[in-house]
């Protein structure tokens, strides 16, 4: 089947932002060379810009001038490469036989079109089970995705756990060293929704680090309603303008509440910022893989690290701490992983 000739004029940077929004969440070893693809629809509102996976679809709309609607498939990262890099403010796309055409200011591209008939069709988007501020989203999922695994050998541990009840929202990652919880408050679309899921750590992350956070919408959560929660297998996400989905992991996440202690025999509270500051000094003397030790008393914390063979270092920091008298060890690395995800003045250290 031809394809018809398209022609549009957008503005660059709305253009060029949208285009690497899609095309940094397409594959770089795609099981299939058209999954490389980024699919432009030109149509009487403008532009729609897709990409998808078979795991991961993203979509996104942008304003434009359209002389021909129609469709085009090109290469989404080099087309994002390029008009990133075009020096006007406006940029023309043109498509016709073969060749897609861009042109901005003096500068000029033609780019080999990919065959439309052989690309996915992108899955529907569930139902919408509720909303979340962004800044929240954003602040929870990146508190707990610092945990997940990295194996994909492993797929329930590199996922994040939601759970819903109601108004009430749980997430969790485990990569079996390291375990985070946060919990939170959003708005159901019903009162009684209710949902255990596993969702994709990577995708989840990558959707809340590159929210527009200038828009003060709530975001939409898309699993389905009723019943048909999870039914689809698909987790959706939508902001104003932009809509992602994910392939839930068919996968078991390991029983966590067991290991939240009840209560804890002694407890530490330290100012987050020197103690990182002392984290990053200790941990020069520590081989790699090597842990930390921080000895904690009645209004002191005592970290080190070393030994005689590479030098030793030592750093007192104050600290309330009621209990017996303790020393621990810890890998820095996990130790400051959780400190950043922790954004109040003071951290405070619960033992067993």
């Amino acid at each position: 089947m031809e394809q018809e000739n398209v022609s549009f004029s957008v503005a660059k940077d709305d253009f060029a932002s949208a285009l690497a929004w899609v095309a940094r969440a397409l594959p770089t070893k795609p099981t299939q060379p058209i999954l490389r693809g980024v699919m432009i629809l030109a149509d009487d509102d403008g532009l729609e810009l897709s990409g998808f996976d078979r795991e991961v679809s993203t979509r996104v709309r942008v304003n434009a001038n359209v002389d021909e609607p129609g469709r085009i498939l090109v290469a989404g990262k080099l087309a994002s490469d390029i008009v990133g890099a075009l020096p006007g403010k406006e940029i023309t796309m043109e498509y016709s036989g073969s060749t897609v055409l861009v042109r901005s200011s003096n500068s000029r591209f033609e780019l080999p079109a990919m065959t439309i008939e052989d690309y996915p069709v992108l899955p529907d988007m569930p139902a919408v089970t509720g909303t979340i501020d962004p800044n929240l989203f954003t602040e929870a999922i990146s508190q707990v995705a610092i945990a997940a695994g990295k194996d994909d050998t492993l797929p329930m541990l590199t996922g994040i756990r939601m759970e819903i009840e109601g108004e009430n929202v749980v997430l969790a990652a485990t990569d079996r060293f390291r375990l985070a919880v946060r919990s939170f408050q959003w708005n159901p679309a019903a009162a009684d929704a209710k949902a255990e899921l596993l969702i994709p750590a990577r995708t989840l992350a990558d959707t809340a680090r590159t929210l527009d956070h200038s828009l003060n919408d709530p975001i939409e959560i898309a699993i389905g309603s009723g019943e048909d929660i999870g039914a689809d297998g698909l987790l959706g996400i939508v902001t104003d303008a932009r809509r992602t989905t994910t392939r839930l992991l068919d996968a078991d996440f390991p029983k966590f509440r067991p290991l939240l202690p009840a209560r804890h025999n002694a407890m530490a509270s330290v100012e987050i910022a020197p103690l990182q500051d002392a984290i990053r000094r200790v941990s020069l003397v520590a081989e790699r893989n090597s842990q930390i030790r921080m000895h904690f008393e009645e209004s002191t914390l005592t970290l080190s690290a070393g030994g005689s063979d590479v030098g030793q270092a030592e750093e007192v920091l104050n600290c309330a701490f009621h209990g017996e008298p303790l020393t621990i060890a810890f890998n820095p690395a996990y130790l400051k992983d959780g400190l950043s995800a922790i954004h109040t003045e003071r951290v405070v250290f619960g033992f067993t």
